[in-house]
């Protein structure tokens, strides 16, 4: 892990520009879950509830198990890594615990948890997660935790929101 300067991380010059670093490594991950899964079959599966990721055991590959409803196994895969912008780390918007998925006790679903070698993603959320919303959404978040910095910099004195022609309710 890259430490921070004592000096930077003390201090809240930078605290938009650290918040948009972390939410942009956020919608990174999102992204990634939603374009490596387009690799395989499981999206368009609807016997597939949720997949288990193992992206501890080799770091080149990341295998994947799909279960059903029942926590039963229904397929296997295998996506390679060849970059670091394919590593399947955790996206908390998918992952089974923070997406409240139930899973059934003793299951072959419940028994690959147990095992604590990756995460699960929920593929109901994933199946409705919008890519173009979700870039808009962290672009207008971005933006926002940096004007943020700008503003307390006095870089930044007034705004106006919208497009071409404006009127004073529109000045910030």
């Amino acid at each position: 892990m890259i430490q921070s300067h004592p000096e930077v991380s003390d201090s809240g010059e930078f605290e938009g520009f650290n918040e948009a670093r972390r939410i942009m490594w956020c919608y990174e991950a999102r992204a990634r879950v939603s374009e490596r899964f387009e690799e395989t079959s499981f999206l368009a599966d609807a016997n597939v509830a949720a997949v288990h990721v193992d992206n501890t055991t080799r770091a080149d590959r990341v295998f994947l198990v799909a279960f059903d409803e029942a926590g039963r196994q229904v397929g296997v895969d295998t996506l390679y890594v060849d970059g670091p912008n394919q590593h399947l780390d955790v996206a908390s918007e998918f992952d089974h615990d923070f997406t409240g998925m139930d899973v059934v006790l003793d299951s072959q679903l419940d028994q690959a948890i147990s095992r604590e070698n990756g995460w699960v993603v929920n593929l109901k959320v994933l199946r409705e997660y919008e890519p173009l919303a979700d870039r808009r959404a962290t672009q207008r978040a971005v933006f926002l935790v940096h004007l943020q910095d700008m503003m307390k910099n006095g870089e930044v004195r007034g705004f106006l929101f919208g497009r071409g022609e404006s009127d004073e309710a529109d000045a910030a």
